[in-house]
């Protein structure tokens, strides 16, 4: 995914556009779906932190 510049959202790794788009590279991330695996790593994936029951806050500028 490519971002245009302007607004962001971050929670945890994940930057989108929108909420939506963060809850979606979490689940993703969760089930594997997206997101590769790091060769050579001796550990389990990571869980990603539960995601706030309010909306995330936009950061960045706006153009």
């Amino acid at each position: 995914m490519r971002l245009q510049a302007g607004e962001t959202k971050t929670s945890w790794n994940f930057v989108g556009r929108t909420d939506e788009e963060i809850r979606e590279a979490r689940q993703d991330w969760t089930t594997g779906d997206r997101f590769g695996e790091v060769k050579d790593y001796g550990g389990g994936r990571l869980a990603a932190p539960e995601m706030p029951a309010t909306q995330l806050k936009a950061r960045g500028r706006v153009r």
